[in-house]
Formats: C-alpha cells, sequence, structure tokens
C-alpha cells in the first residue's frame, strides 16, 4: 500500500506548509477567530496525514486490504471536504462552504470505524486460526 504512504506524507508536508502559511501569512490578514479555524483545519489534516501512513503500516499486519483500502478513500476524502472547506472559508469568507466541513468529519468517523472494524476482524481471524 504505497499510495496511503505517499499521500499521507504529501498531505503531512501540506499541513506544515499551510500552518507556516497560517503563523506568518495570515497574521495580521484575518481576524484570531479565522486564524482558529484555519488551525483546525491544518491540526486536522496533520492527525488524518499520519493516518494514511499508519494505514500503509497496517497494511503488513494481515488485516483486511479492503477495509484498509476503504479508510484510505475516506481519510482522503475527508482532508479534502473538512480542512479543504475550513482553507475556503477563512480565505474567501464564502460563508456556505461551512457546511461541507461536517462531511468531511463523517468521512474522518468512517476511516477510523473502517481501521478499527478490520483491527477487529483480524484479532478474530488470528483468534480462530
Amino acid at each position: 500500500m504505497r499510495l496511503p504512504l505517499v499521500t499521507g506524507a504529501l498531505f503531512a508536508l501540506l499541513a506544515v506548509m499551510s500552518g507556516a502559511f497560517g503563523a506568518h501569512g495570515l497574521r495580521h490578514v484575518v481576524s484570531e477567530r479565522s486564524l482558529e479555524v484555519f488551525q483546525t483545519a491544518v491540526t486536522y489534516q496533520m492527525y488524518h496525514a499520519i493516518a494514511l501512513v499508519l494505514v500503509a503500516l497496517l497494511s503488513g499486519l494481515g488485516l483486511s486490504r479492503r477495509l484498509l483500502g476503504l479508510s484510505v478513500g475516506f481519510f482522503f476524502a475527508g482532508i479534502i471536504l473538512f480542512s479543504g472547506s475550513l482553507y475556503v472559508l477563512v480565505l474567501t469568507d464564502l460563508r456556505w462552504v461551512g457546511m461541507i466541513t461536517p462531511v468531511g468529519g463523517v468521512c474522518f468517523l468512517a476511516g477510523w470505524t473502517l481501521i478499527l472494524t478490520a483491527g477487529i476482524r483480524g484479532q478474530a481471524n488470528r483468534d480462530r486460526g
């Protein structure tokens, strides 16, 4: 599972760059509340970039590749929808974009649920074997 490793590393790199941009480039441009929202986007992007790398590592433990692959898709979508919508909200002040953010949050939840399921099923398979 090279794709989650590469996309996770890329999203982590972009999170660091976005965090620096927010801290240095936006400080005197947007409100304090907007900076908090931007930081939330960066934080969740980094958490889920690390999750993508984790999925790549978990694939070597014999867990369901199908479930892990689905979790990758949900984490990817979550980063785009959750963090992406918050970035757009702060940078453009298009308030309607905020309605997309919870969909990204649900994607994150689905991704973690799939990893949980893969772990439980993997352990059950080892117990039977």
